[in-house]
């Protein structure tokens, strides 16, 4: 609700500068008559428009990185692997965040290499409209969804669409393409963190075992395990597997 308070808020703005940059002025002021009227000349009030969809975009930004990149798949592995390790704490949501956001640099890099090449720098030259720069940006970036998204959760959105299916992939529309992007993404990243999960929980399951059959039933069995879990993970090198396998498990 708030982010469509921000984007009304930003529209009136965009459209009352608007309207100033086309308006005179009409008043005597010291004998000197000075005209006052609201032009809405085309010229000025496609600029104002433009003003408020550039905002608006801007606004919207957050939400595109985390619907059509790679971070909603690592920020929920990482926070599997968090639960799985017991420190809650430990790395914080702020540096989980920022891993997160440069993995997705790091992986979209070629995507939006691409879309710069092909969109941008023709736009910015003026060799091609806004319109075209647009479909050629989006086309890496449908790719690129495309490759990570599951069939069943395309077919499950072609069919809720009511669509037929698609003679190629460049046919498939986006309004079916991000959801089901969103949904393999959920699918995927908890596939990965239930896999992360499983060898700690065989060292919950060994610890509280051993303290049960010593009749320990007072000591908390994270006490003893926490330590041997970031053992083991320290001497794999967990993170460098985490994130190795993270990039990899993305297909580009």
């Amino acid at each position: 609700m708030q982010i469509w308070r921000r984007v009304a808020f930003i529209g009136a703005i965009a459209l009352l500068v608007g309207g100033a940059a086309g308006a005179q002025t009409a008043a005597v002021v010291g004998g000197n008559e000075v005209g006052f009227r609201l032009s809405l000349e085309g010229q000025s009030f496609t600029r104002a428009v433009n003003i408020f969809l550039l905002l608006t975009a801007l606004s919207l930004a957050p939400s595109f990185i985390l619907m059509m990149t790679s971070f909603t798949r690592i920020v929920i592995v990482i926070g599997f692997l968090k639960q799985a390790l017991g420190v809650q704490q430990a790395p914080s949501g702020r540096i989980v965040a920022s891993l997160a956001l440069f993995l997705t640099f790091f992986i979209m890099q070629p995507t939006w290499n691409a879309i710069y090449q092909q969109a941008v720098l023709p736009f910015s030259k003026g060799e091609i409209t806004e319109g075209v720069a647009l479909e050629k940006a989006g086309a890496p970036l449908h790719r690129f969804m495309l490759a990570q998204t599951r069939e069943a959760s395309l077919a499950m959105f072609m069919d809720l669409a009511g669509l037929d299916p698609a003679s190629s992939e460049a046919d498939i529309p986006l309004r079916v393409v991000v959801p089901a992007f969103m949904v393999s993404e959920l699918q995927t990243a908890y596939q990965m963190g239930f896999l992360i999960y499983l060898p700690f929980l065989v060292i919950d399951a060994v610890v509280a075992t051993f303290l049960m059959s010593l009749g320990m039933m007072m000591l908390p069995p994270t006490m003893v395990s926490l330590p041997l879990k970031l053992l083991l993970f320290v001497m794999v090198d967990g993170w460098d597997l985490v994130v190795r396998g993270l990039v990899a498990s993305f297909v580009v």
